[in-house]
């Protein structure tokens, strides 16, 4: 097991849902308007307290990505994942960064989310299929 990392920022931080470990702070959230398999999620420039999967090619709704999940350190629940390369060139921006699912996480109050009907819309910010 890795170092763990403890971030104390008064409650603007994003936790695992299963352990209440701490992953990413708000200062670090780039955007709110991702979508995955399980629904909304965040995405972020930094993440702590994760470990990764192998690299592997996803074809999202954005085109190809190569990719990497990441796990929390301390339970090993998959949180989301690290996108290693963007094989489009309007989606580079995302190389090196991270999402996490909302419904893997607990947000900077506390909450968890809890997917609805609305999370299966699809659009142009939906990126994974």
């Amino acid at each position: 097991m890795g170092r763990l990392f403890v971030i104390n920022l008064e409650g603007r931080m994003y936790t695992c849902k299963h352990c209440q470990t701490h992953l990413a702070v708000y200062s670090d959230l780039i955007s709110k308007s991702f979508h995955c398999r399980t629904g909304k999620a965040y995405l972020f420039d930094k993440v702590v307290n994760v470990t990764t999967g192998e690299k592997e090619e996803r074809m999202m709704m954005t085109g190809v990505h190569t990719v990497v999940d990441t796990f929390c350190v301390r339970c090993g629940s998959l949180v989301g994942w690290r996108y290693e390369t963007a094989h489009e060139k309007s989606q580079k921006y995302k190389e090196g960064r991270f999402i996490l699912e909302r419904f893997k996480v607990l947000g900077p109050d506390g909450s968890a989310y809890s997917m609805g009907h609305e999370d299966h819309i699809s659009g142009s910010e939906v990126d994974e299929v």
